[in-house]
């Protein structure tokens, strides 16, 4: 079952992978992911809104 947090921080908090995933990303995607963190409530939504952004590097 995926678990799922009031935002970022509490996601960050409670999951290490999540919290290394944030911070291996581009300072570019953590100011954006950072600016919309209520909206992150599981890792899953973290991966996802984290590679629509970098999905405009290629």
């Amino acid at each position: 079952m995926l678990k799922r947090y009031s935002g970022l921080e509490e996601l960050m908090q409670n999951e290490t992978q999540a919290k290394d995933y944030f911070f291996s990303l581009p300072e570019y995607v953590r100011v954006q992911i950072s600016q919309r963190e209520s909206n992150i409530n599981s890792y899953a939504s973290l991966q996802d809104y984290a590679e629509n952004l970098l999905r405009g590097d290629d």
